[in-house]
Order: structure tokens, then C-alpha cells, then sequence
């Protein structure tokens, strides 16, 4: 089964700045024990732009879908067995990046 592990970061306390190489590391383990799927970083919240044409007429704003204190950060996307498993990657997943990991399985893939 697939699963997304959000990393989620906070505008009032963002993660430290020695993050690269331990997260570089977790990649190369989730790799080795072939859970890798991919992943990947997001830049800042002030980089984001919505596209709205629910209503048949496209809108398109500046800045993120939500007010909030917390964000996405980046994500893993890993294969594993259950969800016991993602749950002890997403611990070493926080410990390597230093902040709250979101598991949630896919619903199917396309």
C-alpha cells in the first residue's frame, strides 16, 4: 500500500536550518529498504498560487488556499506493508527533519 507522509511546518517555529544532510540520510535508508517511492520539498507559502474554476470561471490568487499558522513543508510518498510500518517510518522521517509527520494511505493510484 502507498502512503503520504506530509511533512508540516509552522510559520511561527520553522524547522532548523541542519535539516539537509540527517534528511538526505532518511531518503538514502528509505531507498536501501526499498519503501522509496519519491518526494520532494515545497518552497514557501509565498510562492503558492490557487486556480479556482469550480464555478466555470477561472480565478487564479496569490498565496495559500488557507490562513494557518501551520503548512505542508514537503512529503514522502512510500510503499509499505501496513500502516504500522509508515507509522514507524514517519518517526524517523520527524526525528530526521525535526518536524510533525501526517500519514495518510492513498486511496488507490492511478
Amino acid at each position: 500500500m502507498h502512503y503520504l507522509l506530509s511533512v508540516v511546518d509552522d510559520t511561527a517555529n520553522p524547522g532548523p536550518a541542519d535539516e539537509p544532510g540527517a534528511v538526505d540520510r532518511f531518503n538514502d535508508q528509505l531507498k536501501q529498504d526499498g519503501y522509496w517511492v519519491f518526494a520532494g520539498g515545497l518552497q514557501t507559502l509565498d510562492t503558492a498560487t490557487v486556480v479556482d474554476a469550480r464555478s466555470g470561471d477561472t480565478t487564479v490568487t496569490d498565496g495559500p488556499f488557507a490562513e494557518t499558522k501551520e503548512y505542508l513543508a514537503g512529503f514522502w510518498v512510500i510503499e509499505a506493508s501496513d500502516l504500522d510500518v509508515a507509522l514507524t517510518l514517519a518517526e524517523g522521517g520527524s526525528r530526521a527533519c525535526r518536524r510533525k509527520i501526517e500519514v495518510r494511505p492513498f486511496d488507490g493510484i492511478a
